[in-house]
């Protein structure tokens, strides 16, 4: 399998993103402070198996594309990067309604295979991740060197590996200190809203990169 050479530089973008507290990190948080570490975990499980199956997907459809065209490369980068800043700007305008939802998740906990399902859908359908992989991940492979649909699912797996640790990270802290963070609201915005202003950084920076290399 081809090792990008740029690897270093994806794994320091693909934890600005994973940190960042987009949909899935979100999911997590309200899960852990209504219902414990326990089930934060199981549906962290299930969220980064969703992720990975996504960028499986992605990269079977782009790969190709990309192999051949520049126009669809450059494409992909505008538009991703237009769509995170979007994301990011729609995060912080309802980052007051995220919150409330992140509090009301119901008394009675899932079980083990509930939790991983949930979030198995979340992961699937996160549309942080699908931008991600679709516009932020072309950028770190190494065209020439062929096998552009083996690079991207090689970086999907990466992506996922890093989220697991990441994402379960904040789901333990989250579950440990649940009562701390469903007592004040404000806490939970300003954390939608450091998010949003990330995921707004991010897709600048594609932008720039996607006007710097044309």
């Amino acid at each position: 399998m081809v090792i990008p050479s740029r690897l270093t530089e994806y794994i320091v973008a693909a934890m600005v993103i994973i940190l960042a507290p987009g949909p899935s990190v979100l999911f997590v948080i309200a899960r852990a402070i209504s219902w414990g570490r326990k089930t934060a975990v199981f549906t962290v499980a299930g969220n980064v198996t969703g992720s990975f199956v996504l960028s499986v997907f992605v990269a079977l459809g782009l790969g190709p594309i990309l192999q051949r065209s520049d126009l669809a490369y450059k494409g992909v980068q505008w538009g991703g990067g237009l769509y995170l800043m979007y994301l990011g700007i729609d995060a912080i305008k309802h980052r007051e309604l995220h919150a409330a939802d992140m509090t009301q998740q119901g008394n009675d906990a899932p079980g083990v295979v509930k939790s991983i399902r949930d979030g198995f859908w979340v992961g699937a359908l996160n549309p942080k991740a699908i931008v991600f992989y679709a516009a932020v991940l072309p950028q770190f492979i190494d065209r020439e060197r062929g096998s552009v649909t083996g690079q991207l699912i090689l970086l999907g797996a990466i992506f996922s590996a890093l989220a697991f640790i990441s994402d379960g990270s904040w789901g333990l802290l989250a579950g440990t200190a649940r009562q701390w963070l469903a007592t004040d609201s404000t806490r939970l915005e300003k954390l939608r809203a450091a998010g949003g202003s990330i995921m707004i950084f991010l897709g600048l920076a594609v932008l720039i990169s996607a006007i710097v290399r044309g």
